[in-house]
């Protein structure tokens, strides 16, 4: 049992130890990295941690650029590298085999931190979830990555926090895997999914209206609907659909359970929403489904700000390792942002964290050049005394 061992030198910038700040409160872990012969570990799981923060947050491509800037970049091998360094091998072994279980430790406690520090900002619709699968693009090599016509890919299936504004569990899976197991993972009772056509699934809805897990999913147009109870349309109002029915057809595809469906235009283009929610009215579960692009959004700049989907590992095990890092990143950004400026994660906030970082790490050499330079001057000032005595 150990806490999580903070920045190795005394002088540290202080930007990233700000960035960081949250770890110091984690529970020490159950379980440690252990080496697998007798040779001691050359990255510890803080050195790892580190460096796949380190990685994500200054968008390097690649773990090769990783470890250059850990052998050479001032800043990196004083704060980040452990000690004596690290070789290519040795970095990639541990990424692809060591610290899943941990890193899973930090993202959960980080999400709760999140959730601590953020205010929700819909509170007043519930617990909203919204649901998406992202493909990962994949190289041959990953045979476990099966998608179709012989291409790889796999496929990061992620929960995100719509009141908060924060990833908040994550699965991974080959490119081919359906989407819809994964709520039951995801979601808990009291909360509500919001999805996009590809979850529709009938025997689902009934499903989760059994386990009290609430749904906000677009359908398909032309889904039957037998129709139990009309709504009330608000006047002047983008809603022109608002009835309790049964989805399908009799003795194929109908639901067992009644369910409401909302119809709703926006630019020409109608919107059907099959849910459980008959707490809220038609608008607000069209403002419900309009929020699923939350995670459109999230899981855009999440890849092209931190690069979370440059690969750095082969193995499932490994890529799991690296999403999980950008995922505690991207926590860790989203906290700092909330506490330091009191707003939301945005690249302006991150490349302003960027600049401090290096400005603070340069300060930090100059002081130590001078300091070195110091007995030099003693030296001379001496040598010039003792001339001036003779």
């Amino acid at each position: 049992m150990r806490a999580f061992k903070w920045l190795k030198r005394r002088r540290k910038p202080w930007a990233f130890k700000t960035m960081l700040a949250p770890l110091r409160k984690m529970l020490k872990f159950k379980k440690h990295l252990e080496s697998r012969g007798h040779r001691p570990l050359q990255m510890t799981f803080d050195d790892q941690l580190k460096a796949l923060i380190f990685f994500h947050l200054e968008e390097y491509e690649s773990g090769r650029e990783l470890l250059e800037a850990l052998d050479k970049n001032d800043f990196a091998k004083e704060c980040v590298a452990p000690p004596k360094g690290i070789k290519k091998s040795a970095f990639f072994e541990a990424i692809n085999n060591r610290g899943l279980e941990q890193l899973g430790e930090v993202f959960s406690h980080l999400v709760k931190e999140a959730i601590g520090v953020i205010p929700a900002e819909y509170a007043h619709l519930g617990n909203l979830v919204a649901l998406d699968g992202s493909l990962i693009d994949s190289v041959l090599s990953m045979e476990w990555a099966d998608y179709r016509g012989g291409s790889k890919k796999a496929k990061a299936h992620v929960g995100f926090d719509i009141n908060r504004g924060i990833p908040r569990k994550i699965y991974l899976s080959n490119g081919k895997e359906g989407e819809r197991p994964f709520v039951d993972q995801i979601i808990a009772p009291g909360e509500t999914a919001v999805m996009d056509r590809g979850y529709q699934s009938h025997a689902h809805f009934d499903q989760w209206q059994t386990d009290e897990k609430h749904f906000v999913c677009r359908i398909k147009e032309n889904t039957t609907k037998t129709v139990i109870k009309e709504n009330a349309l608000p006047e002047e109002s983008i809603v022109f659909y608002d009835a309790v029915v049964l989805l399908g057809t009799k003795g194929t595809t109908l639901t067992e359970k009644e369910l409401r469906v909302v119809g709703y235009r926006i630019d020409s283009t109608d919107y059907w929403i099959a849910t459980s929610r008959h707490d809220l009215t038609a608008e607000q579960i069209a403002q419900v489904y309009k929020l699923r692009w939350t995670i459109e959004t999230f899981f855009g700049w999440w890849k092209r700000h931190l690069k979370v989907y440059h690969l750095i590992a082969r193995s499932k095990y490994g890529l799991m390792v690296q999403l999980l890092g950008g995922l505690i990143t991207y926590l860790l950004l989203a906290i700092y942002c909330r506490k330091q400026h009191g707003e939301a994660v945005s690249i302006k906030r991150v490349r302003e964290l960027r600049h401090q970082i290096a400005n603070e790490a340069a300060e930090v050499l100059q002081e130590k050049a001078r300091a070195r330079a110091k007995p030099h001057k003693i030296r001379l000032l001496n040598k010039k005394l003792r001339l001036a005595n003779t």
